[in-house]
């Protein structure tokens, strides 16, 4: 009680020095002490008719009020605070009672009051925050009003962009009122999946022809329109709002489509123009990529699918590796990717500016790992997309790009410096201000000195309508000053405005530079949002890394040492270098103390000292040895039978059945102790990065599960059940537990609960009675000779009962193999299911009602939940994602 008592003294302290001498008008310079923000009890040594007092301000006596000069008897009540009389009708000024009476019981040895604010209640608080919303809408109706009222002016952006004359002449105005416009929904068909074709067909044959003759409140709604530039008809956009998606059944039942399909990784709701850097990068299967700023994840996505463009191959030699800053959105950025089940992508969370250079193990030694490929998409200012991003337009100003210019140049140094000779690295921003566009390329090209050159990709993408890049710019500042050249700003800027801003005044090294061949994509040319582009081939290494670095082979030093940073010269001018003129910190030299008991195959985090200042912590990554116990079950099970001499044998038979080159090595688990609950697997070239460089990179996520854990299927043989998101990886390794099934057979499956075994074709009944309890694989492979049939191969985990069948398959999943065999799954906005029934054959509905599709197996041992967890996870029927 002493200790409060003393520290509320010391605050009446500082409140009196700082109110001491304050009249009402300066008293209103403080927020905190303003009569209509304060709901709390001020105590100051004043007496009741000091001038200082605050009319608004109640003076309360304490229990020794102050003596009047001219009775020597305490003042009137009335005087000091208002009676039941004269109090306000709104009782704005009435004081806090309990909080006046506990503060004056504490300081009851002041010689004076307690000066008391308006009482705060929670009406008042109401009243008062009304008045203010009020106000600000009278201040700005615009943005008291929503986003649809926003004026979609900015006089200064205009007057930019009209000197830089990037819009060609007399097409000014077209711009501009094309990025008033609403920005088309556009939409990706995921092209490496072999059912691409069959959603392409779904799409043109169902929806967008029934879309074609709709009219909504008597206009004719406009039907999907594929982008002309996108290769095989794969991307396509619409101007339909959601709005529209509401008053019309067909179109609410595209709507659901398009949001099942987009969380099953068929389809990916994109920008247009997001879609070009991947299709310049020209992405094999063999290729090394970096992803720099990759969150959220769109255009990973698209890297991931050019990788797996051989269904047949599950495991390419190629590899994604996304980074992102941030480590919130590096877990969305793990949402994407793992919507495509590949086991080529790993997920890291570093600075993109100084992502750490890794290492790998060829032919028994360590070589610095540099890709084929490089994406940099840096960020911007983001004043292209004005079309989605409302606010853009109130807070656009030049000051946006030369804060990130400096960013935007270390990230594309580091990019260039992390690409192998040969490789290709492509180059975006989504803003149309050449300082953060050209002047980047133009000062890589500079500092390069020959070892990268700038590509023409215009015949990459047939048309595609763009702007070639201009060679002269100038620079304006926010208060509307122009910089033609570096040598006309003032000393006083030097610290805002760089010389790498500027285009290069040497002619002849200008045009060397054939800047024309970047590429800038405006609004009004395609109906998109603006977005810059450029292509860039390494020659040669960079002039300041001619000398590759040399690497240790001691084994206590190889792990973080590794390849030296590519130091950039320094820059005359403003001694300033793409790398701030330092070495990247992550390739400085480092010589951490091996751990003494690091296990072989265990990769873990770095140390997590620091850890939660930077986001969660990660589960290490173990990766399994061949002799690993877990193995022999998967592989085979024992049974017993009862020989001749009556006596009971153990005799040994495939379960799995894996083939001998199934990769075990390439098999990991997250955890070091206890049993082994799922079991991921990565790509040999993963492996490889993983084990090289635990402690010099911060990995969020990779893998893609294969098995997870049943504790009661040891009984049947084997603990650990297929897991449907990494089947694909797994099927061509398994050559046992397989049933082939019909299209009927997949209805079945997908739309009964827990079929009987008879419910199955005769074919699909025999090969289930001859397998064990256990977990199978239902296979369905395409008939040529039946083109009403899905022309695409179809696997499913499942279950085989005592008697009966079932499909683990998540709910979108299902859906989706349902609308591929003719089978449509719609429900109304309340969630019930339309007509009675909530699955019904396409030409020929069926009267009645068919139980909803049965979600994937919950453990029997409960709720089987973690942070990589199965996709198979419980989800409500009735909840309809508005994503699309």
């Amino acid at each position: 009680m002493k200790v409060v008592m003393v520290v509320m003294m010391v605050m009446v302290v500082v409140m009196v020095v700082v109110v001491a001498g304050a009249g009402p008008d300066s008293l209103r310079g403080f927020p905190h002490m303003h009569p209509q923000r304060v709901g709390r009890s001020l105590l100051l040594r004043l007496n009741p008719g000091d001038p200082r007092i605050h009319p608004n301000f109640t003076f309360l006596p304490s229990r020794r009020p102050p003596q009047s000069e001219s009775t020597g008897e305490p003042p009137r009540r009335s005087a000091l605070r208002p009676t039941r009389h004269n109090r306000p009708a709104d009782r704005e000024h009435q004081p806090l009672r309990n909080s006046a009476f506990l503060l004056k019981t504490l300081f009851r040895r002041f010689p004076y009051g307690i000066l008391c604010f308006p009482r705060m209640g929670r009406r008042n608080r109401n009243r008062q925050r009304d008045g203010a919303a009020e106000g600000k809408r009278s201040r700005d109706a615009g943005w008291g009003a929503g986003y649809a009222d926003i004026v979609k002016e900015n006089k200064l952006f205009e007057h930019y962009y009209k000197e830089l004359k990037i819009v060609p002449e007399g097409e000014f105005e077209q711009f501009m009122e094309a990025m008033r416009e609403p920005l088309p929904a556009t939409i990706r068909i995921t092209g490496y999946k072999s059912h691409a074709k069959e959603i392409l067909h779904t799409l043109k044959e169902k929806y967008f022809k029934e879309i074609q003759d709709l009219e909504v409140d008597g206009q004719k709604i406009e039907a999907p329109q594929a982008l002309s530039w996108y290769p095989d008809e794969l991307a396509w956009h619409t101007n339909l709002s959601r709005k529209i998606l509401r008053k019309s059944p067909l179109l609410e039942k595209f709507h659901q489509f398009l949001v099942s399909e987009t969380e099953s990784g068929n389809i990916s709701r994109q920008e247009a123009v997001s879609m070009i850097p991947p299709l310049l990068l020209k992405i094999e299967p063999q290729h090394k990529i970096l992803d720099m700023c990759a969150a959220p994840g769109s255009k990973t996505a698209q890297l991931i699918e050019m990788l797996h463009a051989d269904m047949d191959v599950p495991f390419p030699e190629g590899f994604v590796i996304a980074n992102d800053v941030d480590n919130k959105r590096c877990y969305l950025l793990v949402h994407q990717a793992k919507r495509l089940n590949s086991p080529c992508i790993m997920v890291v969370n570093h600075d993109a500016s100084c992502i750490p250079r890794l290492l790998v193990e060829q032919n028994g030694k360590k070589d610095i790992l540099f890709y084929d490929r490089v994406l940099c998409d840096v960020p911007c200012s983001g004043d292209a997309t004005m079309r989605k991003n409302i606010d853009v337009w109130k807070k656009w100003t030049t000051s946006n790009s030369l804060h990130l210019h400096g960013l935007q140049l270390r990230i594309a140094v580091r990019g260039v410096e992390q690409l192998a000779v040969g490789g290709r690295m492509v180059y975006s921003t989504c803003s149309l201000n050449p300082i953060e566009d050209e002047a980047i390329i133009a000062s890589l090209l500079e500092k390069s000195e020959g070892a990268l050159e700038l590509v023409d990709a215009s015949a990459d993408l047939p048309g595609l309508k763009y702007m070639p890049g201009i060679t002269s710019w100038k620079l304006m500042t926010k208060e509307g000053q122009w910089y033609s050249d570096w040598s006309e700003v003032p000393s006083s800027r030097h610290t805002q405005i760089r010389p790498t801003m500027f285009p290069p005044t040497d002619p002849e090294k200008l045009q060397s530079m054939k800047l024309e061949r970047c590429m800038r994509i405006l609004p009004h040319h395609q109906n998109t949002g603006g977005f810059f582009v450029a292509v860039l081939v390494k020659k040669a290494p960079m002039p300041w890394n001619r000398r590759q670095p040399k690497l240790r082979n001691k084994e206590a030093t190889s792990s973080s040492e590794g390849a030296q940073a590519e130091e950039p010269p320094a820059e005359e001018g403003d001694g300033e270098t793409p790398s701030e003129g330092q070495p990247c910190i992550s390739d400085a030299p480092e010589n951490p103390p091996e751990p003494e008991a690091k296990k072989d195959g265990v990769c873990g985090p770095p140390p997590s000292k620091k850890m939660k200042l930077f986001g969660f912590k990660e589960d290490p990554f173990v990766f399994l040895t061949e002799d690993d116990p877990v193995f022999p079950p998967i592989q085979q099970m024992y049974i017993a039978l009862l020989l001749a001499t009556c006596q009971f044998g153990l005799a040994t038979r495939a379960f799995y059945d894996l083939s001998p080159g199934f990769p075990k090595l390439n098999v990991l688990t997250r955890t070091h102790e206890g049993k082994k609950r799922h079991l991921y697997m990565v790509s040999k070239e993963l492996r490889n990065v993983l084990l090289n460089n635990s402690e010099r990179m911060k990995v969020i996520n990779t893998g893609v599960k294969v098995w997870s854990r049943n504790n009661d299927g040891e009984q049947f043989g084997c603990a650990f059940r297929l897991a449907q998101e990494g089947i694909y990886t797994l099927y061509p390794y398994i050559r046992a537990r397989l049933i082939n099934i019909s299209v009927e057979d997949v209805k079945v499956l997908l739309t009964e609960e827990n079929p009987f075994l008879s419910r199955l074709g005769d074919d699909a009944h025999a090969q289930a009675k001859k397998l064990e309890m256990g977990s199978i694989v239902l296979r369905y492979q395409p008939d040529p000779n039946d083109p009403s049939a899905p022309q695409c191969p179809i696997e499913l985990c499942g279950w085989r009962g005592k008697t009966s069948i079932r499909a683990f398959v998540a709910r979108n999943e299902r859906l989706h193999y349902l609308r591929m065999v003719g089978v449509e799954v719609f429900r109304d906005k309340q969630g019930k299911k339309e007509g009675g029934a909530a699955v019904t054959q396409e030409g020929n509905a069926e009267d009645g009602e068919v139980p909803d599709p049965e979600e994937a197996m919950q453990e029997q041992n409960g709720s089987d939940t973690e942070e990589n967890g199965s996709a198979e996870a419980k989800i409500d029927p009735s909840e309809n994602v508005s994503s699309t």
